[in-house]
């Protein structure tokens, strides 16, 4: 069984016992996560939420809180002399999927 959640404004497709990057989500590792926006279920029978599956959750468990590898932004135009030199990590949860429930 795999289910399809939304956080973070994205959306991801799960399945049981997998593990993940998401935006970052508050909580310390080993803490528990419950996920009620549900988009679909699939499965023998797939379920399409409107636009939420009612009663449908995913349980997950944070592993980690990190940054992600730097990335350099670097901005330039010719002939004027002009350089901007930026780095950015972005910070993420990584989580481990425990359960999936129609409810």
């Amino acid at each position: 069984m795999y289910a399809v959640i939304k956080t973070g404004g994205k959306q991801y497709r799960v399945a049981e016992g997998e593990s993940l990057r998401i935006e970052k989500v508050k909580g310390e590792p080993g803490d528990k996560i419950v996920f009620d926006h549900v988009l679909m279920l699939g499965g023998d029978e797939p379920t399409v939420g409107k636009p939420t599956v009612p009663g449908a959750k995913v349980e997950a468990q944070i592993l980690a809180q990190d940054r992600a590898k730097k990335i350099i932004v670097f901005k330039f135009k010719r002939r004027k002399n002009y350089r901007r030199k930026q780095g950015h990590r972005q910070p993420y949860t990584e989580l481990q999927i425990t359960s999936i429930s129609a409810g």
